[in-house]
Protein backbone atom coordinates (compact mmCIF):
# COMPACT_ATOMS: atom_id res chain seq x y z
CA UNK A 1 0.00 0.00 0.00
CA UNK A 2 2.81 2.37 0.94
CA UNK A 3 4.64 1.56 -2.31
CA UNK A 4 1.53 2.38 -4.34
CA UNK A 5 1.08 5.67 -2.47
CA UNK A 6 4.72 6.63 -3.05
CA UNK A 7 4.41 5.72 -6.74
CA UNK A 8 1.22 7.77 -7.17
CA UNK A 9 2.75 10.69 -5.28
CA UNK A 10 5.89 10.52 -7.46
CA UNK A 11 3.83 10.56 -10.64
CA UNK A 12 1.66 13.43 -9.39
CA UNK A 13 4.66 15.53 -8.40
CA UNK A 14 6.38 14.71 -11.69
CA UNK A 15 3.36 15.83 -13.69
CA UNK A 16 2.85 19.01 -11.68
CA UNK A 17 6.53 19.86 -12.01
CA UNK A 18 6.57 18.90 -15.68
CA UNK A 19 3.55 21.01 -16.58
CA UNK A 20 4.87 23.97 -14.59
CA UNK A 21 8.22 23.73 -16.39
CA UNK A 22 6.60 23.06 -19.76
CA UNK A 23 4.41 26.13 -19.41
CA UNK A 24 7.38 28.31 -18.50
CA UNK A 25 9.59 26.88 -21.23
CA UNK A 26 7.78 25.06 -24.09
CA UNK A 27 10.98 23.45 -25.41
CA UNK A 28 10.73 20.56 -22.95
CA UNK A 29 9.77 17.20 -24.42
CA UNK A 30 8.28 14.40 -22.33
CA UNK A 31 8.22 10.68 -23.11
CA UNK A 32 6.55 7.65 -21.56
CA UNK A 33 7.88 4.07 -21.82
CA UNK A 34 5.81 0.97 -21.05
CA UNK A 35 8.52 -1.39 -19.78
CA UNK A 36 6.09 -4.33 -19.55
CA UNK A 37 5.35 -3.97 -23.25
CA UNK A 38 9.10 -3.85 -23.96
CA UNK A 39 9.52 -7.11 -22.05
CA UNK A 40 6.69 -8.83 -23.91
CA UNK A 41 7.20 -7.57 -27.45
CA UNK A 42 10.90 -6.85 -27.96
CA UNK A 43 13.17 -9.46 -29.52
CA UNK A 44 15.41 -9.70 -26.43
CA UNK A 45 12.28 -9.96 -24.26
CA UNK A 46 10.83 -12.75 -26.38
CA UNK A 47 14.18 -14.56 -26.42
CA UNK A 48 14.44 -14.31 -22.62
CA UNK A 49 10.88 -15.64 -22.30
CA UNK A 50 11.71 -18.60 -24.55
CA UNK A 51 14.85 -19.37 -22.54
CA UNK A 52 12.91 -19.20 -19.27
CA UNK A 53 10.16 -21.45 -20.64
CA UNK A 54 12.75 -23.97 -21.88
CA UNK A 55 14.49 -24.05 -18.48
CA UNK A 56 11.13 -24.21 -16.70
CA UNK A 57 10.02 -27.20 -18.78
CA UNK A 58 13.24 -29.06 -17.96
CA UNK A 59 12.70 -28.46 -14.26
CA UNK A 60 9.03 -29.39 -14.52
CA UNK A 61 9.88 -32.67 -16.32
CA UNK A 62 12.42 -33.58 -13.62
CA UNK A 63 9.92 -32.79 -10.85
CA UNK A 64 7.20 -34.83 -12.57
CA UNK A 65 9.58 -37.78 -13.03
CA UNK A 66 10.58 -37.78 -9.39
CA UNK A 67 6.98 -37.36 -8.26
CA UNK A 68 5.95 -40.38 -10.35
CA UNK A 69 8.82 -42.37 -8.83
CA UNK A 70 7.64 -41.54 -5.29
CA UNK A 71 4.03 -42.42 -6.12
CA UNK A 72 5.17 -45.75 -7.59
CA UNK A 73 7.21 -46.52 -4.45
CA UNK A 74 4.21 -45.64 -2.30
CA UNK A 75 1.94 -47.99 -4.26
CA UNK A 76 4.55 -50.75 -4.10
CA UNK A 77 4.89 -50.31 -0.35
CA UNK A 78 1.12 -50.49 0.12
CA UNK A 79 0.95 -53.72 -1.91
CA UNK A 80 3.92 -55.39 -0.24
CA UNK A 81 3.39 -54.20 3.32
CA UNK A 82 1.00 -57.08 4.01
CA UNK A 83 3.63 -59.70 3.20
CA UNK A 84 6.69 -57.87 4.62
CA UNK A 85 7.66 -57.95 8.23
CA UNK A 86 7.19 -54.97 10.52
CA UNK A 87 10.88 -53.97 10.42
CA UNK A 88 11.06 -54.17 6.63
CA UNK A 89 7.84 -52.13 6.28
CA UNK A 90 9.17 -49.43 8.63
CA UNK A 91 12.45 -49.33 6.70
CA UNK A 92 10.61 -48.90 3.38
CA UNK A 93 8.39 -46.19 4.92
CA UNK A 94 11.48 -44.37 6.14
CA UNK A 95 13.04 -44.57 2.66
CA UNK A 96 9.81 -43.21 1.18
CA UNK A 97 9.78 -40.28 3.66
CA UNK A 98 13.40 -39.48 2.80
CA UNK A 99 12.59 -39.49 -0.92
CA UNK A 100 9.52 -37.31 -0.29
CA UNK A 101 11.60 -34.81 1.69
CA UNK A 102 14.28 -34.80 -1.02
CA UNK A 103 11.52 -34.18 -3.55
CA UNK A 104 10.19 -31.19 -1.58
CA UNK A 105 13.71 -29.78 -1.30
CA UNK A 106 14.31 -30.23 -5.02
CA UNK A 107 11.02 -28.57 -5.86
CA UNK A 108 11.83 -25.59 -3.60
CA UNK A 109 15.32 -25.40 -5.12
CA UNK A 110 13.87 -25.30 -8.63
CA UNK A 111 11.42 -22.54 -7.67
CA UNK A 112 14.28 -20.50 -6.23
CA UNK A 113 16.50 -21.16 -9.27
CA UNK A 114 13.70 -20.19 -11.66
CA UNK A 115 13.09 -16.93 -9.79
CA UNK A 116 16.82 -16.18 -10.03
CA UNK A 117 16.76 -16.83 -13.77
CA UNK A 118 13.76 -14.53 -14.15
CA UNK A 119 15.48 -11.81 -12.12
CA UNK A 120 18.67 -12.10 -14.17
CA UNK A 121 16.79 -11.70 -17.46
CA UNK A 122 14.61 -8.90 -16.09
CA UNK A 123 17.56 -6.96 -14.67
CA UNK A 124 19.62 -7.39 -17.82
CA UNK A 125 16.79 -6.14 -20.02
CA UNK A 126 15.93 -3.33 -17.61
CA UNK A 127 19.53 -2.08 -17.59
CA UNK A 128 19.76 -2.26 -21.37
CA UNK A 129 16.46 -0.38 -21.78
CA UNK A 130 17.47 2.26 -19.25
CA UNK A 131 20.75 2.86 -21.07
CA UNK A 132 19.02 2.96 -24.44
CA UNK A 133 16.31 5.30 -23.15
CA UNK A 134 18.87 7.70 -21.69
CA UNK A 135 20.80 7.74 -24.99
CA UNK A 136 17.60 8.28 -26.96
CA UNK A 137 16.48 10.99 -24.55
CA UNK A 138 19.70 12.91 -25.05
CA UNK A 139 19.79 12.36 -28.82
CA UNK A 140 16.15 13.31 -29.46
CA UNK A 141 15.97 16.17 -26.97
CA UNK A 142 13.68 14.69 -24.34
CA UNK A 143 13.62 16.51 -21.02
CA UNK A 144 11.82 13.77 -19.10
CA UNK A 145 11.04 10.12 -19.78
CA UNK A 146 8.78 8.23 -17.37
CA UNK A 147 8.01 4.53 -17.08
CA UNK A 148 4.28 4.06 -17.71
CA UNK A 149 3.41 1.43 -15.09
CA UNK A 150 5.75 2.33 -12.23
CA UNK A 151 5.94 6.06 -12.75
CA UNK A 152 9.69 5.89 -12.29
CA UNK A 153 11.86 8.36 -14.11
CA UNK A 154 13.96 6.57 -16.74
CA UNK A 155 15.77 9.66 -18.02
CA UNK A 156 15.77 13.30 -17.04
CA UNK A 157 17.54 16.18 -18.70
CA UNK A 158 20.08 17.83 -16.40
CA UNK A 159 18.33 21.17 -16.89
CA UNK A 160 15.22 19.78 -15.18
CA UNK A 161 17.09 18.05 -12.35
CA UNK A 162 17.01 20.20 -9.21
CA UNK A 163 18.68 17.65 -6.94
CA UNK A 164 21.80 19.78 -6.38
CA UNK A 165 19.68 22.77 -5.34
CA UNK A 166 17.71 20.59 -2.91
CA UNK A 167 20.95 19.20 -1.44
CA UNK A 168 22.36 22.71 -0.93
CA UNK A 169 19.13 23.88 0.71
CA UNK A 170 18.95 20.76 2.85
CA UNK A 171 22.58 21.14 3.95
CA UNK A 172 21.98 24.81 4.77
CA UNK A 173 18.86 23.90 6.78
CA UNK A 174 20.67 21.09 8.61
CA UNK A 175 23.56 23.37 9.62
CA UNK A 176 21.26 26.05 11.08
CA UNK A 177 19.34 23.52 13.23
Amino acid sequence: MKKVFVGVLTVAISFVFTFAVAEANPKYKIGIVDFQKVLLTSSPGKLATEEMEKEGKKMEADVKSREDEILELQKKLERESLVMGKEKTEEKQRELRIKANDFKSLKASYVKKFKQIQAQHFNRIKNEVLKLTAEMGKKEGYSLILEKNEGGIMYIDDAVDITDKVIKLYNKTAVSN
